[in-house]
C-alpha cells in the first residue's frame, strides 16, 4: 500500500515538474515569432500600445533581425522587410524602440542592402 502510494506521488512530482518547468517545444517557440514581423509598421511612444519593444543594435552581429526600410508599402511584402507607417491603426505591427537592449523583445540592425535583410 505505501509502495503504491509512493509510486503515484513520484509520478505526480514528475508531472509537476515537467508541467510547470515552462519547456516549450519547437512548434511554440516564441523566441523567433520576430522573424515573421514584415509590412507596415508603426513606431509609438508608450510600451504598453506596442506588440514589441525593439532594440536598436548599432552592429550587424548583435542585432536579431537585419532589417530593410522600404520605400512602398506595397513591396514591404517579405521577411524582414519593413515600410514605416504613420498611423498605428493601419499598421500590421506596432513597435516601441526601446533603449534598454534588456527590456527589448529583439534587436534589429537596419541595412541599406534588401538582399542582407534577414533574421538570425
Amino acid at each position: 500500500m505505501i509502495n503504491k502510494a509512493l509510486n503515484g506521488f513520484l509520478l505526480l512530482s514528475v508531472f509537476i515538474t515537467f508541467a510547470g518547468s515552462g519547456f516549450v517545444g519547437p512548434a511554440d517557440d516564441d523566441q523567433s515569432r520576430f522573424c515573421y514581423v514584415y509590412g507596415t509598421i508603426a513606431v509609438v511612444d508608450d510600451p504598453r500600445r506596442a506588440h514589441f519593444r525593439v532594440y536598436v543594435e548599432e552592429s550587424e552581429g548583435l542585432a536579431d533581425l537585419i532589417i530593410f526600410k522600404e520605400e512602398i508599402r506595397l513591396y514591404a511584402d517579405r521577411q524582414a522587410i519593413w515600410y514605416f507607417g504613420e498611423n498605428p491603426g493601419m499598421a500590421d505591427y506596432v513597435i516601441y524602440l526601446e533603449d534598454n537592449k534588456f527590456l527589448a523583445d529583439f534587436s534589429i540592425y537596419y541595412t541599406d542592402i534588401e538582399s542582407f535583410a534577414r533574421c538570425q
